[in-house]
């Protein structure tokens, strides 16, 4: 733990793999450890699962909307550009330090993470959390409470994404080498939104690890300084790392800017309603400028992508400066709520206008709660089929179901906990198209029988 009161850059941005402790390969070339990290998660297969799972609307049909995976490639661009701002700016304030050089990383760091962030979210959206929550608060898995400790019932009852993706780079699977994905300590720690344990997510459902990564997680904020803010009963609490707030910033700015895209290129939303909204970003000259370059284009969704483009700037410089300005209360762990909340007031409240348009007009719309009903009765029926099987593994029908579960997944660990965790790695990785083929082939919909 650091004991100190601040955090510092020197230590934060560390190359070291998790599982690969003892052993650092100085291999020549110009890719740094952190742009391997990059490339190893675009590489990865759960990272391209992400191209069937649901961003906000239905998977795309004649009208290309974004799904998890160009999301993701989207952040990472922006937290790029963001996270090369803000370095810029500290290594003019740190000029004089002999690790000066490492600022130069925070980029790569924080385009790595930006492309890992969403790794552990299950299908159909942010909805597939909450249905796999609800089923152990609410469903069928209420009658496993007396079996697990308060801190595993905790996890299941707030199963949240981030610490699902934090899992997924660390653990090591059946088969698969130590460390997991084994990235480099700081990619890690940038994408912990919430660097606590699951019994201090109330009401919000957000926290950052597991029970099972628990000391994982201790191990990587211990080798990188993160400050320690133990929870009043005791329980396991850091500051975030610094640069969670620019990967964080990054996954804001775009999605808010392009679900009102996306809505726009819908129907949901009007050329009319959308291009002052994007205009109250901006002051009166610059606004003028704007509608004037606008006036050669007739195309309303090239219209709009102008618009947006323009959006993502001004928020990727505001959120820039607004860190910079607060270096060291972040570094502090001082600095509450998300980057974005603390940006000049035009651009926040421009950022406020869309996301109340957004929830008025788009996250209720008819085809996303469609999509978060069906989203809900299916992983809901999976989960309440794979736990009993993992549970009764030697009943007929068990031993069929769990025949299809990938070797990968531990559904003969010796706890419920772990068999229960297994059923949640298997889950959460499926695509949305692939838990509703299983979930039409257990109920019979899709059976293939030839006269």
């Amino acid at each position: 733990m650091n004991s100190n009161h601040t955090m510092e850059w020197d230590r934060l941005i560390c190359d070291k793999r998790f599982g690969l402790e003892d052993y650092h390969d100085a291999k020549p070339g110009v890719r740094s450890d952190f742009r391997r990290d990059y490339d190893r998660l675009v590489f990865s297969s759960p990272f391209r699962r992400l191209q069937n799972k649901t961003q906000v609307f239905p998977l795309p049909g004649s009208i290309f909307v974004h799904n998890r995976l160009t999301h993701s490639i989207e952040v990472a661009c922006v937290g790029r550009s963001l996270a090369t701002e803000v370095s810029i700016i500290l290594r003019e304030r740190y000029a004089d330090c002999p690790w000066v050089g490492k600022l130069d990383d925070i980029s790569e760091i924080v385009a790595a993470g930006c492309l890992a962030h969403d790794l552990g979210n299950p299908p159909f959206g942010h909805s597939g959390e909450k249905a796999i929550s609800t089923f152990f608060s609410e469903g069928a898995g209420r009658e496993l409470k007396g079996d697990l400790t308060p801190e595993q019932w905790a996890d299941l009852t707030h199963f949240e994404g981030n610490a699902n993706a934090f899992r997924l780079l660390t653990h090591q699977f059946n088969g698969r080498r130590p460390g997991g994905f084994a990235m480099t300590y700081s990619t890690l720690a940038s994408i912990v939104k919430y660097p606590f344990e699951s019994t201090l997510a109330g009401n919000k459902n957000k926290f950052g690890f597991f029970t099972s990564e628990a000391e994982s997680f201790c191990r990587v904020a211990t080798e990188l300084g993160m400050l320690s803010k133990p929870g009043p009963q005791g329980e396991m609490c850091y500051a975030r790392h610094p640069l969670v707030y620019l990967v964080e910033a990054a996954d804001d700015i775009c999605y808010q800017v392009m679900d009102i895209e996306d809505a726009h290129k819908l129907g949901l939303l009007t050329t009319a309603e959308v291009i002052p909204l994007f205009l109250s970003f901006f002051g009166p000259e610059r606004a003028a400028r704007m509608e004037r370059t606008m006036s050669h284009v007739d195309d309303p969704n090239e219209k709009i992508g102008y618009l947006r483009s323009c959006v993502i700037g001004a928020l990727v410089g505001a959120c820039a400066e607004t860190f910079t300005a607060n270096e060291e209360t972040i570094l502090a762990g001082e600095l509450n709520g998300p980057l974005i909340d603390h940006i000049p007031d035009r651009e926040r409240e421009g950022y406020r206008r869309c996301s109340d348009l957004a929830w008025d007009k788009i996250y209720r719309a008819g085809d996303v709660v469609d999509i978060e009903l069906a989203g809900t009765m299916i992983i809901s029926f999976l989960m309440e089929k794979l736990i009993h099987a993992v549970r009764f593994p030697g009943l007929n029908y068990s031993q069929l179901l769990l025949s299809k579960v990938p070797k990968q997944y531990d559904v003969n660990s010796p706890t419920l906990y772990g068999k229960i965790q297994a059923v949640l790695d298997h889950v959460s990785g499926m695509t949305d198209v692939y838990a509703l083929d299983l979930y039409r082939r257990l109920n019979g919909m899709n059976l293939k029988i030839e006269n």
